[in-house]
């Protein structure tokens, strides 16, 4: 439903736009941000509401995921996300089978990704840490967010880069400038583990009277 979400939101602006991109990627952040906020909401109790391998592998360096958890994460979030893909395809009349030829490259748009993961990252750790009931409110809002203030408009999300590979709409990513995007998520979310397990290690302070 998230990526179905992402790529179908992108499809429906595109058309209704007009030609203006600005209009488009509000649709497309409008979308994307409301379904966060409700699938984690509905599936945060079930399964942690992952839906992104980078998030997974922070949740298992924490101890939070056991290893063993990890791969079959992974295949659901990638398999299911290409199917989501496929579903949006199939709503808007699209071919079902195509690859994106629109290019994401540069120092700018990976430096973008790995600050748009990093971030994500971050507001999981601090929000579970001290807000947890605001989960789905945060991550959705910083999506919206980063989707506007990165230069690679925040995909964050190694599974979603592989789907929107798979899709040559208005969310595609060329498929030979995926595995650049996906590397900076890495890192990113590697780096947000390191500063997370600092920032919120420490207990709540008590306020001072």
């Amino acid at each position: 439903m998230l990526f179905a979400t992402v790529i179908g939101s992108g499809i429906m602006a595109e058309k209704l736009a007009g030609g203006n991109v600005a209009v488009a990627l509000q649709g497309n952040t409008m979308a994307t941000a409301a379904m966060l906020f409700v699938l984690i909401t509905m599936l945060g109790p079930i399964s942690g509401a992952h839906f992104n391998p980078a998030v997974s592998l922070v949740m298992a360096l924490r101890r939070e995921l056991a290893w063993l958890d990890m791969l079959p994460y992974t295949l659901v979030q990638i398999g299911f996300g290409i199917l989501g893909a496929w579903a949006a395809h199939v709503m808007f009349d699209l071919p079902v089978l195509q690859m994106a030829v629109k290019a994401r490259t540069g120092i700018g748009q990976w430096t973008g990704e790995a600050i748009a993961t990093f971030g994500l990252i971050v507001t999981i750790i601090g929000t579970v840490r001290h807000r947890p009931e605001w989960i789905p409110a945060s991550v959705a809002l910083y999506i919206a967010a980063a989707y506007w203030f990165t230069s690679s408009t925040s995909f964050a999300n190694p599974a979603i880069t592989i789907a929107r590979s798979m899709t040559n709409s208005f969310s595609g990513i060329a498929p030979a400038d995926a595995p650049m995007f996906i590397v900076a998520q890495l890192l990113g979310a590697l780096l947000a583990a390191k500063v997370g397990s600092l920032l919120f290690a420490q207990p709540v302070a008590e306020p001072s009277l």
